[in-house]
């Protein structure tokens, strides 16, 4: 029985007694009052037993649930670790990567560069190589300019004299 019933029937038996004039004294029924308090004795051990058995179960499952807090604490750290480690070989793989575009932008520029200087030296050798021909072209004419103009003058010189 439920030791708390116990003591609400208790109660009232002591309500229900008759009170002696001009007292703090009450008449009750011995052997109601008796038969509560036996009945006490004995609720009393198995609140004390249920009362054992529900701090038992709560320290059971405070300690599994401090298991289990513990087991998602040590998974939380295991995947910021893998984090941790991914954020690197991410930031490793994005320095080398800036690495390597900013090697292409040096041999680029470079090429740009040698290229440059070749195509000015290829257009140098080629104005040489021009004003050498427009120099033999010039001497051409000149030459073929003066061996007509020696030739109309003998042909002049051949007419006048016939």
């Amino acid at each position: 029985m439920d030791i708390q019933h116990l003591v609400d029937r208790l109660e009232q038996a002591l309500n229900e007694s008759t009170r002696i004039p001009l007292s703090a004294y009450l008449l009750v029924n011995e052997e109601k009052v008796y038969s509560l308090l036996d009945q006490m004795r004995v609720a009393v051990p198995e609140e004390i037993k249920r009362a054992n058995r529900i701090e038992a179960e709560k320290d059971r499952i405070l300690a599994q649930a401090k298991e289990e807090a513990e087991r998602i604490r040590e998974l939380s750290r295991q995947e910021a670790g893998e984090l941790v480690k991914r954020d690197a070989v991410v930031n490793a793989a994005q320095h080398r990567a800036e690495n390597i575009v900013e090697r292409a932008r040096r041999d680029a520029e470079a090429l740009r560069q040698d290229a440059d200087v070749y195509i000015v030296d290829v257009l140098q050798k080629l104005e040489q190589d021009l004003m050498r021909t427009m120099g033999v072209v010039r001497n051409g004419l000149e030459k073929v300019q003066a061996e007509q103009m020696a030739q109309a003058s003998a042909r002049d010189d051949a007419a006048e004299g016939l």
